[in-house]
């Protein structure tokens, strides 16, 4: 049996976030395996209520656990190592990560209880892992996050190249710039790129990537005119922004205050690694309160809206003795996600109500994306030359239009899916099996699957409500009084104009005095009969079919 070298996707692929990718190499469904990075995604009230993070199902790697011989992470971002506390103790395999990336890494790992003593600390390229198979290299790229790193992948069947997430930036004020001529040598070592796996987050974006350091001055500017208390929001984990951010506000002659665990740790993490030098003395929050709000400018977590984040607690009033008032400044130095506009705007509405002067991006003159352009990933293809292209990191019409920009360019290439194998031995890309796939929920502190029903309820009662019916049987199976019924969710009067709760319990009480013994006997055809008639009802006199939970109390003869 011939060897094969494959790519897996089973999170990240159709999708922004939750990245979860693997490599194999070896005989047909006996590969070594590789796994590149455990990410999570992060729920809406839509479709996913009440969930905390969602993560990718590992129901396939754990089926193929004594395959795997390690996990790579490219860099510390939630959406490629959120899910290790969570995913890593079923796999128990070796992790490999950046000296940064992995102190969030055991951060994350001591915080659940869980060793942290499998996480391998790797120096960059030239330095190699060699596992199985596979001779990965760590190469620095700039991204939004310290110690970004694509992997160079060397199997027997040729050169993989997993790009992570990364943008072309000379200067990215903290971390690594892009190196083109380490990226000449990589494409033309050997036999060059057999296949690129590659970020395809703004393949619609028509201009070319701007750099991190084009932000100093325009920050500078605005914060230096500014009157009142200046508050500034942006992603924690965008550590070369706020040292720009903090140092403008020096700068103008202001204190600064970090509000927000999320970024006081990834400081903190920054400066013990060494990724992060010279960041401006803060001040805490307890002896922040006391400076003189003309003299005083906040940077805090919550630029995508999270309810319980530093930004939405200040528009709903105050926060650790902060309060926003007429004249101030809110700057959102930061570009929603997709899904998070409605939090956001309700927020920047809340603190337009408070007289404060709100601030977003403005077309990118206070932000700039952490992720490669379209010019970009054209030049980065003109580069590295692939042999093969699969677009990741994306949803599915950012995957489709990757693909054509390589087809274009005659590159062999595949719109890889979550759950699509793909052989790459080959001088084409070649789908070979579909795997099932799906989604975890971290719900509290339980994972659940998506398909499990949980979520699926509760939506059904968010959108419908809920009907509690309590009835008591005797000894002689005859019905104890009426039936006694709570209502949740639903209009307290139906469109008869009586109240909900007696037309409901009047219309069983109604069936009971002249149910059939058989069903009176029968728990399971009493629950259906009172179900529906409870259904039915709701529907006449408020148009909703509500979630029915039926409890049958039965009296036991001494």
């Amino acid at each position: 049996m011939s060897d094969r070298l494959i790519y897996l996707p089973l999170g990240g692929a159709g999708e922004i976030g939750m990245n979860t990718y693997v490599y194999g190499y070896g005989p047909e469904g006996k590969e070594r395996l590789i796994v590149v990075d455990l990410g999570v995604t992060f729920p809406d009230m839509e479709s996913s209520p009440g969930v905390d993070l969602i993560m990718a199902d590992a129901a396939w790697l754990e089926a193929n656990v004594n395959r795997i011989d390690a996990i790579f992470l490219t860099h510390g971002h939630e959406d490629h190592i959120g899910a290790m506390a969570h995913l890593w103790p079923k796999l128990k395999a070796p992790v490999y990560a950046r000296r940064f990336t992995a102190h969030l890494v055991q951060l994350k790992m001591e915080e659940a209880g869980l060793p942290s003593d499998m996480i391998r600390i790797v120096e960059p390229r030239p330095k190699a892992v060699e596992i199985g198979p596979f001779t990965v290299q760590f190469v620095p790229v700039s991204h939004s996050i310290p110690e970004s790193s694509a992997l160079v992948i060397d199997t027997p069947a040729g050169r993989v190249v997993h790009t992570g997430d990364f943008k072309l930036d000379g200067n990215p004020v903290v971390g690594e710039a892009f190196d083109p001529l380490e990226w000449h040598e990589i494409a033309h070592e050997g036999a060059g790129i057999k296949a690129l796996i590659c970020d395809s987050t703004n393949v619609f974006t028509q201009t070319a990537g701007r750099s991190e350091s084009t932000l100093v001055s325009p920050l500078k500017d605005l914060i230096s005119e500014q009157k009142g208390m200046v508050v500034a929001t942006t992603f924690a984990s965008n550590v070369a922004r706020l040292k720009t951010l903090a140092e403008a506000g020096r700068e103008a002659g202001r204190s600064v205050c970090l509000l927000g665990r999320a970024m006081r740790k990834m400081v903190h993490v920054a400066e013990e690694t060494g990724v992060l030098k010279n960041f401006p003395n803060v001040l805490s929050p307890e002896d922040a309160v006391e400076v003189g709000r003309d003299n005083l400018m906040l940077i805090v977590t919550g630029s995508q809206g999270e309810r319980r984040a530093a930004t939405a607690q200040l528009s709903r009033g105050k926060y650790l003795g902060f309060e926003m008032k007429d004249g101030d400044t809110f700057l959102f130095s930061s570009k929603t996600i997709p899904g998070n506009e409605r939090s956001v705007i309700r927020i920047m509405n809340a603190l337009s109500e408070m007289g404060v002067d709100v601030v977003d991006d403005k077309g990118g003159l206070y932000h700039v994306s952490g992720h490669a352009n379209r010019p970009d990933l054209e030049a980065v293809h003109d580069l590295l030359r692939p042999q093969m292209l699969i677009p990741m990191h994306g949803e599915h019409r950012h995957l489709r239009e990757h693909a054509k920009i390589a087809a274009a360019k005659g590159i062999a290439t595949e719109v890889a899916t979550n759950g699509t194998m793909i052989d790459l031995t080959g001088v084409v890309p070649k789908v070979v099996e579909y795997i099932e796939t799906g989604r975890h929920y971290l719900d509290g502190t339980v994972l659940i699957g998506a398909l499990d029903g949980v979520v699926r309820e509760r939506i059904r009662m968010a959108l419908n409500g809920h009907v509690l019916i309590t009835v008591i049987i005797d000894e002689d199976d005859v019905p104890l009084g009426d039936a006694w019924v709570e209502v949740m969710g639903l209009p307290e009067r139906g469109k008869s104009g009586g109240d909900m709760v007696r037309i409901v319990e009047d219309e069983l009480s109604a069936f009971l005095e002249s149910a059939p013994d058989k069903v009176v006997r029968n728990d399971d055809k009493l629950d259906e009969a009172l179900r529906r008639i409870a259904r039915q009802v709701a529907m006449e006199e408020v148009g909703k079919k509500p979630e029915v939970t039926v409890v049958v109390s039965r009296l036991m003869a001494e």
